[in-house]
């Protein structure tokens, strides 16, 4: 067994008003994530030269979606959030914000969102965001407690906000848009396998069976790790325009890869944290790329 998780990657802190509280219940950080992938795919989906004004309006209405989905989220998993390290200080268990009141919040930024898409963007994109908060709360948040196949299940609502943006702008799904969607759904395997296991002694004390608790080796974790980066090279290959676009893809994709690999080689805290930082710095990069070749 390596050894156990010493140094998290955040620790979740008090907020310094009520404001900030309601701030942070909406989960910023991770809607930045949310905001560049839906902006990716809503200009990769776009004929050339989108209208810009269209597009901030597709990407805020996905952004209030997640925040509105990350808070009812908080709310079902108030008391687990409770005995975790790392989450036990966010407004919900710390008793900053009532239940109710995340609840009316939670439902106004989902709504707001789901309203500003079909007005402003259309039907289907609508009808995608909300497929993803319903995946997310009624089908994901309950199978945490109950086996490690969440993860997979989880990563359908996390790649979902790149085929928003996609037919946002396009109409239609298409194979780019499916393309794209199956490149976030694989990144994000690897990417969480690695805070799986940076936090399994969290996960663990909550009673979430995850691979790195279920199997404290590690050995699951770094071969579904290896196997969904291994399979991340080639379907990110696909769209690519140009030879230097398609070179520069497939070195990030084999980077990630190593990292992948040598996380499930030496299952340590250390080469976990090497890939979750790579699988962050991957994402974004991959987006330019993709969006430079398109120009």
């Amino acid at each position: 067994m390596k050894e156990a998780a010493s140094a998290p990657l955040a620790i979740e802190r008090r907020s310094g008003s009520a404001v900030a509280d309601y701030v942070q219940l909406a989960k910023p950080r991770l809607n930045v994530l949310v905001v560049a992938t839906s902006a990716a795919g809503y200009y990769l989906g776009a004929p050339p030269s989108p209208d810009l004004a269209l597009m901030a309006q597709a990407v805020a209405g996905t952004a209030l979606v997640a925040g509105g989905a990350a808070v009812l989220n908080q709310v079902y998993e108030r008391e687990t959030d409770a005995l975790m390290r790392r989450t036990r200080l966010r407004p919900l268990p710390d008793g900053r914000v009532s239940p109710a009141d995340a609840r009316l919040f939670g439902f106004g930024l989902t709504i707001a969102g789901l309203l500003l898409l079909a007005t402003r963007a259309n039907l289907l994109a609508a009808a995608l965001a909300f497929a993803t908060v319903f995946i997310y709360l009624i089908i994901y948040t309950p199978m945490k407690r109950l086996t490690p196949a969440s993860t997979l299940v989880g990563a359908v609502p996390g790649a979902l906000p790149a085929l928003i943006g996609w037919t946002a702008s396009h109409g239609s799904i298409a194979i780019g848009g499916a393309t794209l969607f199956a490149i976030v759904f694989l990144w994000q395997i690897p990417h969480f396998m690695a805070i799986a296991w940076l936090y399994r002694d969290d996960y663990g004390k909550a009673g979430f069976p995850m691979l790195s608790v279920i199997d404290p080796s590690g050995a699951r974790s770094g071969h579904q790790a290896a196997f969904f980066a291994a399979a991340l090279v080639p379907i990110s290959l696909a769209p690519t325009t140009s030879a230097v676009s398609f070179a520069v893809i497939l070195a990030l994709g084999l980077a990630q890869f190593a990292l992948a690999l040598r996380f499930a080689i030496a299952r340590s805290d250390a080469s976990a944290r090497a890939l979750f930082v790579g699988s962050i710095t991957y994402l974004p990069l991959l987006w330019a790329v993709m969006i430079f070749g398109k120009r």
